[in-house]
């Protein structure tokens, strides 16, 4: 049956209990915003980030992460525990706490490096990599078997013709961000 004949399929059926094109109209319109309304609701149960924390962690303690290896921006160091902290704070109803807390971490920046990739016929690298490397050492306090000691990595690839320091204030932002979801999805995650 086509849209078109079950349209007025329904119209007729409408009519002959004496029910007009407005009221057909009306409840038709009722059943939609009944449906956008179900449909809205239905939105809100579900995120697609992942993050299934046990709803017993309350808090949280993210301890600086220092830098351990020589490199980087000044301000890598901060950057990256703001970043961290930030992305808790706004993904999950986690408390920062520095007494007792349910959840910590803590770790280091071991690793800032440029390397060559993609070589040319001229032994000349067509791409630099820019690797930042972050060990975490993850504790959950109510589930032991949850904590971790791992380390997270990430690069981006630039051209050859770029100095590192033309292009580092937009590649290690974005290394971070990638490496503090990485981070997230490990902890809060089910990926």
């Amino acid at each position: 049956m086509t849209l078109k004949k079950s349209k007025s399929v329904l119209r007729e059926n409408f009519q002959s209990q004496g029910i007009g094109k407005r009221t057909f109209f009306l409840k038709c319109m009722g059943s939609f915003f009944l449906l956008a309304v179900f449909s809205l609701l239905l939105t809100g149960c579900y995120t697609f980030r992942g993050a299934s924390l046990d709803p017993n962690l309350k808090t949280i303690y993210i301890q600086n992460f220092a830098m351990v290896t020589a490199g980087g921006p000044s301000n890598l160091s901060l950057t990256f525990n703001e970043k961290l902290k930030e992305y808790y704070q706004r993904n999950t109803s986690l408390k920062i706490a520095t007494i007792n807390p349910d959840l910590q971490m803590e770790g280091g920046i071991t690793g800032y490096e440029m390397t060559p990739q993609a070589p040319t016929s001229s032994d000349k690298a067509g791409l630099n990599r820019l690797t930042i490397r972050i060990q975490v050492k993850f504790t959950n306090n109510k589930d032991e078997a949850k904590n971790f000691d791992q380390e997270f990595s990430f690069y981006q690839d630039f051209p050859q013709n770029q100095t590192l320091s033309s292009v580092e204030g937009q590649l290690y932002p974005k290394i971070l961000d990638q490496i503090v979801l990485d981070i997230f999805n490990k902890t809060a995650g089910d990926w």
